[in-house]
């Protein structure tokens, strides 16, 4: 009788044994497989983020200007209008082979003033500040600042640069963003001697030059995740995450068109953050928005 009982005893020992073996390896299992998919969704999701983004240059070849798709080191031509209806072409031209131009065709460029409570805040609830500068000052990636006789005083200014990308009026704040066809980098050079004295500010503002912008208008990233860092000779001078701007683009874009006609190809500078401070003859300034793009110009004081 005693035998029986152990071996029963054994046998239920085993048993349970057995199962909490089991359970616990279903459990690992399951936490494997939970971990594995958890993975392949940060992945699919990482992939799918990343094949949204796409880049749009303007640039010159055999004699036409059109603009196309940026695909690593080659662009394929865009046929059509790239601000309503087009198609890719099915061929490619490798970027050594084209002029690459200034991002859009002239029209206008709007900027808003004020907008980082780190520079010089103005209130939330007010309308935008802004003004106006004109496309002749804008300039690429790599060309010389030449400074205007007189300026002694030229700041950097590293700012987003909205594209917009549909003829808009009178549009509402909550539909706003429709508007927006893309993203910049710019550098808002301000003689601020000039803004401090003239009547205007489109000499302060729109001297030749005064209007770097990099080449390439950037799609599907959420502003609000992007961070403006400006270098002085390598050196960051201004860091600041676009999560901090007063003006948002959408209220920014809303307020303008009600007095403006906004069309494709317009440009809004959406401000600057931090502190600035004067250019001298030789300095290097980049501007640089990760996952954007960045424009360099070095200054001169002489042509």
């Amino acid at each position: 009788m005693v035998g029986q009982e152990w071996l029963s005893a054994l046998t239920e020992f085993r048993l349970l044994d057995y199962l909490h073996n089991t359970t616990f390896g279903l459990v690992r299992c399951a936490e494997g497989i939970v971990k594995r998919v958890y993975l392949l969704l940060v992945l699919l999701w990482s992939c799918s983020s990343a094949a949204e983004v796409e880049q749009y240059v303007r640039y010159l070849h055999g004699g036409t200007v059109q603009y196309g798709l940026i695909q690593g080191t080659r662009i394929q031509p865009v046929v059509g209008n790239l601000f309503d209806t087009f198609q890719l072409s099915e061929q490619s031209l490798s970027l050594s082979e084209v002029t690459v131009l200034l991002p859009v065709a002239p029209g206008n460029v709007y900027a808003v003033g004020l907008n980082f409570a780190s520079h010089m805040a103005s209130s939330a609830r007010a309308d935008p500040p802004m003004f106006v500068k004109l496309y002749s000052s804008l300039i690429p990636s790599g060309q010389q600042v030449v400074l205007p006789a007189g300026a002694k005083n030229l700041h950097f200014e590293g700012e987003l640069v909205v594209v917009i990308g549909k003829t808009t009026q009178n549009i509402s704040e909550a539909d706003a963003m429709s508007a927006v066809f893309g993203y910049l980098v710019g550098n808002d050079l301000t003689e601020r001697t000039w803004q401090a004295q003239d009547l205007q500010w489109i000499r302060a503002k729109s001297s030749d030059g005064f209007g770097p912008v990099s080449a390439r208008i950037t799609r599907g990233v959420d502003f609000r995740d992007l961070e403006v860092v400006t270098r002085l000779n390598n050196k960051v001078v201004q860091q600041e995450t676009m999560r901090t701007m007063i003006h948002k683009p959408a209220k920014v874009i809303a307020y303008l068109s009600q007095y403006f006609v906004l069309r494709p190809g317009d440009l809004i500078f959406m401000g600057t953050p931090g502190r600035t401070e004067a250019l001298r003859d030789g300095d290097e300034i980049e501007v640089s928005i990760k996952g954007v793009g960045s424009v360099t110009n070095r200054v001169s004081a002489v042509d």
